[in-house]
């Protein structure tokens, strides 16, 4: 059976910031990742705030927003065999303090709000995220 899938990745403006772009996409191609499709875009706090929508609850809804559209971002469609959950182990835990080494979030993450790349979490949500900025 071929696994192949596609999950959408963010490269959140702390890193772009950085100039960490080209590092990170080094990271999921060192992993088989291919990139799909990619561009640079800055996305408003409405557009943030739709696309957080699931967390929408949680106390720290409004910073995510705000962050996320506080500068440019790289968004990627990822594919590869089980590309989410091979993204999932490359990005780290959230927090970086606690993420693997090696791992993106534990090399270039700042904080737990500045944790330098989002992936999706699951193929309804791949799918979801992916249309919100390929469609």
């Amino acid at each position: 059976m071929n696994s192949k899938e596609q999950t959408l990745s963010i490269i959140k403006p702390d890193a772009v910031e950085r100039n960490l772009a080209e590092k990170i996409k080094e990271k999921f191609l060192e992993r088989k990742l291919t990139i799909k499709n990619q561009k640079k875009i800055q996305i408003s706090k409405e557009e943030a705030a739709e696309f957080y929508k699931v967390h929408q609850t949680k106390p720290f809804y409004d910073r995510l927003c705000n962050y996320l559209s506080s500068g440019p971002i790289v968004v990627m469609i990822l594919e590869g065999e089980n590309a989410i959950s091979i993204n999932r182990k490359i990005m780290g835990a959230t927090d970086p303090q606690k993420a693997d080494k090696g791992t993106i979030r534990k090399e270039f993450g700042i904080s737990i709000d500045k944790n330098s790349v989002h992936g999706s979490d699951s193929q309804d949500n791949a799918k979801k995220e992916i249309d919100f900025f390929f469609n």
